[in-house]
């Protein structure tokens, strides 16, 4: 049993308050509630999205090459990459705390955009409602677990406003510190800018 979808019934939903509205199709519709413009799909969903997600790919690399934060002590400086410190609380026997590192700050970016770019080349695809549902709930886990990257900046933040001890002790940011945080607003840009609903589309031209 198939159903009409929103669209053929001339209805469609704003992305600011989420409220449902019919379509006039007399010049620009807009929300009721709001007043935000009202589309059937985002406008050049799929094209903003490859260009965020490609920066993002992009910046990627020096977010794991260049060091993230950089330690002076007693004036020795010590500069650590992501994958430094996960190698440091593992030498210091804290495991717990380098795998949350490790995945907040590598598994968890890495893994959203590979699934963005899953959905990406295989919007356009036809396939069974049952792929269709699965490529679906992806992108929702996509969109919710790609915010937890931001623990690291976090932890970065708060170091670099505690620490700071004169000649003693200080902690500050590295280029890798910037570079990460591109890398996390770019990709949850990108998943804000994909539109779920193509996925639907491919089955009905």
């Amino acid at each position: 049993m198939s159903f009409p979808r929103a669209r053929e019934l001339g209805l469609a939903r704003c992305d600011s308050c989420f409220q449902v509205a019919r379509m006039t199709g007399k010049g620009d519709n807009c929300c009721p509630r709001c007043g935000s413009r009202l589309y059937f799909r985002k406008p050049h969903s799929l094209s903003r999205t490859w260009a965020l997600l490609l920066a993002s790919m992009i910046f990627y690399i020096p977010a794991n090459i260049y060091p993230v934060m950089t330690n002076t002590y007693l004036g020795a400086d010590t500069s650590s990459t992501i994958l430094g410190g996960v190698a440091l609380f593992l030498d210091e026997g804290d495991w717990l705390l380098a795998l949350i590192i490790f995945t907040a700050s590598i598994l968890v970016p890495l893994a959203k955009m590979m699934s963005l770019l899953y959905l990406l080349v295989n919007v356009r695809r036809t396939q069974p409602p049952r792929r269709a549902r699965q490529q679906a709930r992806l992108y929702r886990v996509t969109e919710l677990v790609g915010r937890w990257s931001m623990v690291d900046v976090f932890v970065i933040g708060i170091l670099t406003a505690l620490v700071q001890m004169g000649a003693i002790s200080t902690v500050e940011p590295g280029i890798g510190a910037l570079a990460f945080g591109a890398v996390v607003v770019l990709t949850m840009m990108a998943a804000i800018s994909f539109d779920p609903r193509l996925i639907w589309d491919r089955d009905h031209p």
